[in-house]
């Protein structure tokens, strides 16, 4: 077996870990204090700092990387295995590098979906811009009424009327609604109450102005308020109106498409992820460095090497699942990758999250504060676990597939 990357993938993380050497990691502090400044601090993509990180990205060759295949000149025409070194690199600074490169989610997931199902006159009005970084977008699907790790409780409605689809429904956890510069909302809901279970569903483009569309408040997620994705929202949909041609492929086709859309952000989530665990450990190695107790460092305690060593064996591990499930989303597709998604969205979350509780722990009280970034990824990475589908529906469905393949015919 090869556990090399080609030469393509070595000369993009080359380019890529110079630049967050040289501008991503010294804009950190920058970009917090400039978006404290603004007077919406939801307006990240407004932030000068991110403007001329995103001016050097697209120089050094590193604008939306995340788009696989064949992009039509779109993107990179990167493969999942290319991207996912990469992607684990920019999760170390993952409040400002992926948006730096015009990869952040949602906007990368939304992409994909029009670039896979949309239109040539959705593609025209709403990808081309999403692709120049020029607007943001974001994806409504979870509701507040429904369990919606079943996303075909979706109640939502969207009902025919003339040349018209008219929405109604309530949403949460939308990202990136708070931004502003958040002009379009991919919306899911039921277009056909009396259809088979997996296409009653639609997906829908609103723009942000059309009337009806109300956002009505921000989420904040264990106290913070996500401000640098854009911020997570509850929706209102009251009657909004938007012509029958800002229907996503064709009508029920909505469950598929957001399973379409949720493998490769799950294993973009995963990647990032791991740049996370990476870099928590290495602040964990420095501080134990650093601190005395007891009359000697910690870093010569035991149960502290014993975490370090842990740790290091965790993200290998991870690591090595997660580019097995890039390669076969590559060579096989993403069905046939589906298993492997699957371990890597229940994994992978859940040992960051040790990592980053360790890693706090070694800080002391400083590692709860503003002063450490361990205390905001903890936050996010908690997330995750619900994000693209809890735990328990994953943990489901694999051992539903692995009691199958383990007694069918006996």
């Amino acid at each position: 077996m090869d556990f090399d990357f080609d030469d393509r993938t070595r000369e993009l993380q080359r380019t890529l870990l110079g630049f967050m050497d040289s501008h991503v990691h010294p804009a950190e502090e920058v970009f917090d204090q400039q978006l404290a400044a603004l007077d919406d601090p939801f307006a990240w993509t407004r932030t000068a700092i991110l403007k001329d990180l995103q001016a050097e990205a697209r120089e050094r060759g590193l604008w939306n990387l995340f788009l696989p295949g064949d992009t039509g000149g779109r993107g990179a025409g990167l493969t999942n295995l290319q991207y996912a070194p990469l992607a684990e690199i920019s999760g170390r600074s993952g409040n400002l590098a992926p948006a730096a490169m015009n990869c952040a989610a949602p906007d990368t997931g939304n992409m994909e979906v029009l670039h896979m199902f949309g239109s040539p006159e959705q593609q025209e009005r709403w990808l081309e811009p999403l692709l120049a970084g020029e607007i943001r977008s974001a994806f409504a699907m979870t509701e507040p009424d429904v369990a919606s790790s079943d996303a075909t409780n979706i109640a939502t409605s969207i009902v025919r009327d003339g040349d018209d689809l008219v929405l109604n429904g309530r949403k949460w956890w939308i990202t990136g609604a708070m931004n502003p510069d958040c002009e379009i909302f991919i919306v899911m809901g039921r277009t056909d109450p009396e259809a088979a279970r997996h296409r009653q569903q639609s997906m829908v483009l609103v723009p942000r102005d059309t009337p009806g569309l109300h956002v009505v408040r921000p989420m904040h997620v264990l106290g913070y308020d996500d401000h640098e994705h854009g911020g997570h929202a509850e929706l209102l949909l009251e009657d909004v109106r938007v012509p029958a041609s800002n229907l996503i492929g064709e009508q029920g086709a909505g469950f598929a498409i957001a399973q379409a859309r949720l493998g490769p952000g799950r294993i973009h989530h995963c990647m990032r992820a791991i740049g996370v665990a990476e870099r928590a450990i290495e602040l964990m190695c420095q501080r134990v460095e650093s601190r005395v107790a007891f009359g000697r460092p910690l870093s010569r305690q035991g149960v502290i090497r014993e975490w370090i060593a842990e740790a290091r064996v965790a993200v290998e591990q991870l690591r090595l699942l997660v580019l097995k499930t890039a390669w076969l989303m590559d060579t096989v597709g993403n069905r046939g990758a589906h298993t492997e998604i699957q371990a890597i969205k229940i994994a992978t979350p859940k040992v960051v999250q040790e990592i980053l509780d360790r890693a706090i722990q070694v800080h002391g009280a400083g590692g709860l504060s503003q002063d450490f970034p361990l205390a905001a990824s903890l936050a996010g990475i908690r997330t995750l676990r619900f994000a693209d589908g809890p735990d328990e529906v994953h943990k489901n469905s694999l051992a539903k597939a692995e009691l199958a393949r383990h007694t069918t015919g006996s």
